[in-house]
Formats: structure tokens, sequence, C-alpha cells
């Protein structure tokens, strides 16, 4: 990791199927990012395609049909024309870019964020673990990878996934240093400080840990399709490898204004330097059993 990162997390307003519009809103975002100094910019959980609301109450067959018709409408290819705009647009800032997507993956779809930066596609994480209600629309992916960036290490767990320890433990065992958390989580009563402090606990706890930085961001604003509607209230937060929370924005009032924090090496290495930094006391041969 290099000794100073400026990351940053913004809540855009995505719509569901309305890919071109959505991308000229993280085009706006990346480039106020890039201006004020950021090399790196998180966005929410399927902020490229939307979010598919998944909380019917008329005919829930009926609602099913309609709302996996739209998935397969909305969903784009990796690599393919949306992650060729989203490259052509962090060519243009000269930001890196995390950004999520429904992933037509032929026979199936997938949740999946991407990672690309001014020369083009770095990485690409499926959703690992799917809750009940997004069950019907896309398949659990594989054990997510972790990419070498200009400025570090970086890995992704999307939204449930940074609920399961087992997550980011798989991008720590390859020496992740950053890892970003999307989000698209509605907790009661709706408020972003609702889903800090619901999202926080975990996200706190996997880069404790792990000794990892950690980035998360999540969506905004109202979806409707299919006779569904769903309501979104944004946040953003960051954690130290000690897993304390170092920045958040928990704004109502103007969600496009975006989380700034900076990354800095020496913590990571005092944090890894400490007699409680906790990986170092891992014992993977005790652990067999939890998976026979």
């Amino acid at each position: 990791m290099i000794e100073s990162v400026h990351a940053a997390a913004a809540s855009v307003e995505s719509k569901p199927g309305e890919t071109g519009d959505n991308l000229k809103k993280i085009a706006a975002s990346a480039a106020h990012a890039a201006n004020e100094g950021a090399a790196l910019i998180l966005f929410p959980e399927l902020s490229i395609t939307g979010f598919i609301p998944n909380h019917p109450v008329g005919d829930h067959s009926a609602w099913l049909r309609q709302a996996l018709v739209a998935a397969r409408k909305a969903a784009q290819p990796v690599p393919g024309p949306a992650i060729h705009t989203l490259i052509e647009i962090a060519a243009g800032s000269g930001i890196h870019i995390a950004a999520g997507m429904l992933e037509d993956a032929g026979n199936v779809l997938y949740n999946t964020h991407v990672l690309v930066g001014p020369g083009g596609l770095l990485g690409a994480w499926r959703k690992m673990h799917i809750p009940m209600f997004e069950m019907p629309f896309y398949n659990g992916g594989p054990a997510p990878p972790v990419v070498a960036t200009p400025f570090g290490r970086v890995g992704i767990n999307i939204c449930f996934d940074a609920l399961l320890p087992e997550s980011t433990r798989l991008l720590a065992v390859q020496n992740a240093e950053i890892v970003l958390f999307p989000f698209a989580a509605d907790p009661a009563p709706g408020t972003p400080q609702a889903w800090f402090d619901w999202a926080s606990g975990a996200v706190r706890a996997r880069c404790q840990e792990n000794g990892v930085f950690g980035v998360a961001c999540n969506y905004f604003g109202y979806v409707e399709c299919a006779d569904a509607e769903q309501s979104f209230p944004g946040g953003a937060l960051a954690c130290g490898p000690r897993g304390e929370v170092v920045a958040q924005n928990l704004r109502e009032d103007d969600q496009d204004t975006m989380l700034m924090v900076e990354l800095k090496a020496e913590d990571l290495t005092a944090a890894r330097a400490e007699p409680e930094y906790l990986f170092r006391f891992r014992r993977p041969e005790l652990y067999r059993s939890l998976i026979e």
C-alpha cells in the first residue's frame, strides 16, 4: 500500500433499468471525487443497473415473473458496454471506480461489483451469500479475488457478505489491505443513521478481525419496478484496521455530498504491529471441523 490513499464513497440515486442515466450520475460523482484528489471512489451495490425492489404487496407470482423479466433486461455482461463506459469514465477522470451491476452470465445472473481504472477492468466480485428476498434474481458467486492496484491490494464484499466473517477472511488470506463494502439496505426506520447502526458493527468487526481498511457505501433513493417499490436511505462510512470508524456521512438532506477519507499506510502498519492484531493468532489447523 502506498503512503496515503484518498478514497471517496458516493450514494448516487440509481434507477432500475436506467443504465445510461445511472452511468451519467456515476461519471459526475467520479469527476468530483477526482477533483478533490481521490484515487478511488466506491458506489453502492447495483449502482450501474439499479436495484429491483423485492417486497411486493400484491400477487406474488405475477410480480415475480415481471421482476425476473426486468432483471434479465437490465443485466449487463462483464466485460460489456456498461463496463466499457465505466472504463472511459475512469480514464477521463483519472480515478479508479468500484460500482455494482446485475451481471448477465448467460444462463444465470449474478450481483456483481467491478473495479475499473483508467487502463481497464481490474476485477469483478460476485455476491457470495444471497439473502432470501434476493434469491429469485441471482445466484451466489465464488470466493472473491484480491487485485493489485497502484495504491494497494483491494477486495470487495457485497452487502450481506459483510455480515458473515468468512467473507472478509477470504480476502485477508490474500493479503488485502483495503476492503470495499457496497450495500443496498433499508433497515427500519429507513434513515442513514439506521443503516449505520445496522451495518457499522459488521464492517468494524471485519476490519478489526483482519487488520484492513474498510470503506462502505449504501444505496440511496426510491426505486420502483414490476408494481413493487422500495426506498433506501444512503449513508457511508470508513473504518481503520483496528475497527475504528474514521469517517462517516449520514446526512439525510443531501446524499450527493460524498464521503472523503484518507487511508494511511502507517496506520495499517501500526495496527498489524500491535500485540492484539487478531489475524496473527489464526489457527487454521483447528478449524477443519467447521467445514466438514
